[in-house]
């Protein structure tokens, strides 16, 4: 019997057949003994068995994974639902390119949603779609009233999608109006830092009405876009990449070097200034890291 892991706790893993039946089950020994833990989202083999008269379940096979995350621990994720906030905390778009940067790495499908469209003036959304709308899917939320959320969940369907962003920018409240109800207990938001404090204590695998599931996990808070080399990190821009090979130089870094693609298509519009911006950060940041 195959099905997937959407919930494990102290030992034990919840198992969603694809039947629609839910079993607690214990995980094979051998796991422990390959180093190897089922996670939430893993696809799984399992068998149900009968002792002293109850049913009890057992994971045998942990399936091909297509991604793994260490913080949170969740496995399979197709979609990353890439979460800030139009106002209260203003953008920071050096941040977002970031979680946009770790999504391409992944080689996920990227969703960028604004959330508390409601707090924000016209142009500054404007602004924002202005840059992102050319790249991404881009959906216009407010987690607190509600608008655009059911427009946001056309894009989870038959995914298993997860909220990543900086804390404060409201993905608690967001995940709830997804789920149409109270799964994750949404924190105190502190008045001096608009900064959120999160709650959820374990990861969790929903189903979204309407197909798709989404995780609720203690949060894709923070990532290390310098996992990325600096050989790739173009590639990782959608719209740097059909440029990335046709500069003079073929290990071009698109900064200094003369006859640069990038740099062209930068000058002709083609590429955001805020964009070109973050990729030239994100190199300093990488060769600072190759220095320690």
């Amino acid at each position: 019997m195959e099905g997937t892991i959407v919930k494990g706790i102290g030992g034990f893993y919840y198992v969603k057949t694809d039947v629609g039946s839910v079993h607690e089950c214990r995980a094979r020994g051998i796991f422990r003994k390959d180093g190897v833990t089922p996670c939430v989202g893993d696809r799984v083999k399992m068998t149900l068995r009968e002792e002293d008269g109850e049913e009890k379940g057992v994971v045998d096979e942990i399936l091909p994974r297509r991604n793994a995350f260490i913080r949170p621990p969740v496995t399979n994720v197709d979609c990353f639902v890439i979460v800030t906030a139009a106002a209260k905390p203003e953008p920071n778009l050096l941040v977002l390119d970031q979680f946009l940067v770790m999504a391409e790495e992944q080689r996920t499908e990227v969703v960028l949603c604004l959330n508390k469209t409601d707090l924000a003036k016209k142009d500054k959304l404007a602004e924002l779609k202005e840059i992102y709308e050319k790249l991404y899917p881009v959906y216009l939320v407010s987690g607190r009233s509600g608008d655009g959320v059911e427009e946001l969940k056309t894009a989870l369907y038959g995914r298993q999608a997860a909220l990543a962003g900086p804390s404060g920018v409201g993905k608690s409240t967001l995940l709830n109006r997804i789920l149409g109800g109270t799964r994750m207990e949404t924190g105190e938001i502190s008045r001096k830092t608009s900064r959120g404090k999160h709650t959820t204590r374990h990861a969790e695998l929903f189903p979204v009405e309407g197909g798709g599931m989404l995780f609720d996990t203690p949060g894709f808070t923070s990532f290390d876009v310098l996992e990325a080399e600096e050989e790739e990190l173009a590639y990782l821009f959608p719209e740097m990449e059909p440029y990335a090979g046709q500069c003079r130089y073929d290990n071009c870094r698109h900064l200094k070097e003369p006859d640069c693609a990038v740099r062209q298509a930068l000058a002709e519009g083609k590429i955001h200034p805020s964009r070109y911006a973050s990729y030239e950060e994100f190199i300093r940041m990488i060769r600072s890291k190759k220095k320690w």
